[in-house]
C-alpha cells in the first residue's frame, strides 16, 4: 500500500527535525570531549578519526557525570540540559578549525575486495538510521529505563523509585534519557542509544584498519552493526561504547613512548569504565582483567590513586548510596554476600534460574569465528590483536561460567566483533586456498555481486519496514501504541482518571511507561505478585487495601486465575476493559 504523501512529507519532517537536534547533541559531546581529550597529549599513532570517535564518547561520559551532579543537587531542569548542550556545541565551533588541520592517518589504497565490503557494510548500517525513530515499545525501555528517566525528569532530583524492578541499578546511562524528556521527547532517547553503536562502529572500524586491513575493519563494523539495539532506549550498547573506549586508551597507554605521558591515557580508561561501571553491573567483570594488565606495567601508588579517583568520580554515588541504605553496594546481585533488602531468597533464586535456564543460548553465530582470530596471521603480526583476543577470551570465560545469557556478553561485543572479523578472515582464506583449483577465477567476483544485491534488497526491505513505524503526529502514535502495547487503553482510561490510592498491577510489566505513574507489582520485591493474587478474594482485598491500593489493573489472559475467584465481584468493581485486560476499583472490606 503506497503512503499518501502528506504522511511521507511528516515522516521526512519528524526525522528532519530528530537528527538535526542529535547533530547538535553529537556536536556538544565532541566539543566537551575534545577540549579535555586535546590536553591529555596526542596518542603515539594519530587517527583523525578514532580520535573524534574517542572525544565524542568522552563527551558523553562528561555530559553524564554533569547530569548526574545536577540530578544529585535537585538542579536538573529542562534549562540546565539546554546550557550544557549549548556550552559544548559552542566548544565545538571553536575547535572545529584546528580539527580540520589535523592530519590524517594514512590509509591503504582501495582494493576491489574493500569496495564491496564498504558498499556491504553501507548496506547493514542504512537499517539502523530509521530504526531509532520509532516509538518505544520495547520490554525492558518501558517497563524500568524510561520509567526511571521519567521520574528524574519531572523530579529533577536524583531519587529511589522502589516500585520498579531494579530501583537500585546504578542509572547513568539512563540520565541522558532523562535529559532528553525535559528537552525532547521519548524517541530521542533511542538516538541516544544508537549514538553509543555507531560510535563502536567507527572504533571498530578505524582500529581494524589500522592493524588488520580493511576488509577486517568492514565485516567487524557490519557485526556489529547486524547486533546491535538501534530501535529501543536500553543501555547495553551504551555500556559496550564506554568498555572499548576504555580498551582503546589502555592501548594508547601501552603504546606510549613516556610513562608518564601514558598515565593520562590510564586515567582516561579508568574514567570510561567508571561511567560504565555507574550504567550497569555487568561492566565490572573487567576490573580484574585491567589491574592485571595495568600492575604489570604500573606499580607507582600515586598513579594507581589517580586512576582509582577517575574511576570512582562517575561511579561511586551508586555504590555508596547502595551501601549505605541497603547494606549491599551491588543491589540485588549482592544479596547473598551482603544480605536481602528489597528482594528476598525467593527473588533472587528466581532471576538466576530465569536468566541461566530461560535466556541462556550461545551468541550470534556471527561471533563464533572468534576462536580462530590465535590462528590467524593477524595474531603473529599485531601486539593489539593479541591483546584484543586476550580480553575477549576473558569476557568469554566470565560469561561463561556465569549467566551465559548473550544480552549480558553485549558489552564485549564490539571486540568480540572485530575479533570474529579476524576470524572470517582467516576462514576466507583457507577456503579461498580451496578454490583457487575449483572455481573460475571470476567467481569471487560473481559471489560478491550477489551478496551485494541480496544486502541490498534487505536493507531496503529492513528500512522500509522501518520507516513505516514511524509515527509523525499524536494520532499515529496513539495508533502505533493501541496495536503494540498490552492494555494500552485501560492504561491511558486509568492515566487520564487519576484517584486517590495507589494503583497495582498484574502482567502488564512491558506497559508500566504508560501506566499512571508510579504504578506497582512485579515478578520481584516488597510488592511481588505471589504475596497477594494467590490469596481468596477477600484477603487480597484487604491486604491491597492496608497498603494504600484502591485500583488494581490485570492483564487476564496471563492471569485468567485472579478475576475468576470466588467471590471476586463482591471486592473487586470493574471500571474498564478492553483487549484482554480489566482494571477494577477495590471495594471496601468489613474488618
Amino acid at each position: 500500500m503506497t503512503p499518501h504523501p502528506g504522511v511521507v512529507i511528516q515522516k521526512l519532517v519528524f526525522a528532519a527535525a530528530h537528527y538535526a537536534a542529535f547533530a547538535v547533541f553529537v556536536a556538544a559531546c565532541w566539543g566537551f570531549g575534545r577540549l579535555l581529550l586535546s590536553r591529555l597529549a596526542a596518542p603515539a599513532h594519530r587517527d583523525r578519526w578514532l580520535e573524534t570517535a574517542m572525544a565524542t564518547a568522552l563527551g558523553l561520559g562528561l555530559f553524564v557525570v554533569a547530569l548526574q551532579a545536577l540530578a544529585l543537587a535537585g538542579a536538573l531542569s529542562r534549562g540546565a540540559v539546554l546550557v550544557l548542550v549549548a556550552a559544548g556545541a559552542l566548544a565545538g565551533a571553536l575547535q572545529w578549525r584546528a580539527w580540520r588541520r589535523q592530519p590524517d592517518a594514512a590509509a591503504p589504497a582501495l582494493t576491489r575486495v574493500d569496495r564491496f565490503a564498504l558498499a556491504a557494510l553501507a548496506c547493514v548500517a542504512l537499517p539502523t538510521l530509521t530504526a531509532p525513530l520509532a516509538p518505544p515499545v520495547a520490554f525492558d525501555e518501558i517497563m524500568y529505563h524510561l520509567p526511571y528517566a521519567r521520574q528524574l525528569a519531572e523530579s529533577g532530583r536524583m531519587g529511589v523509585y522502589e516500585w520498579l524492578r531494579y530501583p537500585w541499578f546504578p542509572y547513568n546511562y539512563d540520565l541522558l534519557y532523562a535529559a532528553a524528556l525535559q528537552v525532547y521527547d521519548d524517541v530521542f532517547t533511542h538516538l541516544l542509544h544508537a549514538l553509543a553503536g555507531w560510535l563502536s562502529v567507527v572504533m571498530i572500524y578505524r582500529l581494524g584498519l589500522r592493524h588488520v586491513n580493511r576488509l577486517v575493519a568492514c565485516i567487524g563494523a557490519a557485526i556489529w552493526l547486524a547486533l546491535g539495539d538501534y530501535p529501543n532506549s536500553y543501555i547495553d550498547m551504551g555500556v559496550a561504547l564506554l568498555v572499548l573506549s576504555a580498551f582503546v586508551a589502555l592501548w594508547w597507554w601501552h603504546e606510549a613512548a613516556a610513562p608518564d605521558r601514558g598515565v593520562r591515557w590510564l586515567a582516561l580508561a579508568a574514567f570510561f569504565l567508571g561511567v560504565a561501571a555507574g550504567s550497569k553491573y555487568q561492566a565490572l567483570i573487567f576490573l580484574p582483567l585491567v589491574a592485571v594488565l595495568v600492575v604489570r606495567r604500573e606499580r607507582r601508588p600515586q598513579v594507581w590513586a589517580l586512576a582509582l579517583l577517575c574511576f570512582l568520580l562517575p561511579c561511586i554515588y551508586w555504590y555508596a548510596r547502595n551501601a549505605l541504605m541497603t547494606g549491599d553496594p551491588f543491589n540485588p546481585i549482592g544479596a547473598r554476600l551482603f544480605g536481602f533488602t528489597n528482594w528476598n531468597a525467593a527473588d533472587y533464586a528466581q532471576q538466576i534460574i530465569d536468566v541461566q535456564q530461560h535466556h541462556a543460548s550461545p551468541p550470534n553465530v556471527m561471533l563464533w569465528p572468534v576462536l580462530l582470530a590465535p590462528f590467524s596471521l593477524a595474531w603473529k603480526r599485531s601486539p593489539a590483536v593479541r591483546a584484543a583476543v586476550v580480553f575477549c577470551a576473558w569476557a568469554l570465560l566470565v560469561w561463561g561460567v556465569t549467566s551465559r545469557y548473550p544480552r549480558y556478553l553485549l558489552p564485549s561485543y564490539p571486540l568480540i566483533a572485530l575479533m570474529a572479523a579476524v576470524g572470517w578472515h582467516q576462514l576466507f582464506v583457507w577456503i579461498g586456498r580451496a578454490w583457487r583449483w575449483q572455481l573460475p577465477a571470476r567467481s569471487p567476483q560473481i559471489a560478491g555481486g550477489v551478496l551485494i544485491a541480496a544486502l541490498v534488497a534487505t536493507s531496503l526491505s529492513h528500512s522500509l519496514r522501518n520507516v513505516r513505524m514511524i509515527s509523525p503526529t499524536p494520532e499515529s502514535r496513539e495508533a502505533f501504541f493501541r496495536e503494540r502495547i498490552p492494555g494500552y487503553e485501560v492504561l491511558s482510561h486509568l492515566r487520564a482518571h487519576p484517584v486517590e490510592g495507589r494503583l497495582y498491577q498484574v502482567a502488564l510489566n512491558d506497559s508500566l511507561y504508560f501506566a499512571p505513574n508510579p504504578v506497582w507489582g512485579d515478578i520481584f520485591g516488597p510488592w511481588r505478585y505471589s504475596d497477594f493474587v494467590y490469596l481468596p478474594a477477600d484477603q487480597m482485598a484487604r491486604k491491597l487495601r492496608d497498603q494504600q491500593f484502591s485500583r488494581i489493573v490485570i492483564q487476564t489472559a496471563l492471569a485468567p486465575y485472579i478475576h475468576t475467584k470466588p467471590d471476586f465481584d463482591r471486592y473487586f468493581q470493574l471500571i474498564t476493559e478492553k483487549d484482554g485486560v480489566k482494571a477494577y476499583r477495590i471495594l471496601p472490606t468489613s474488618p
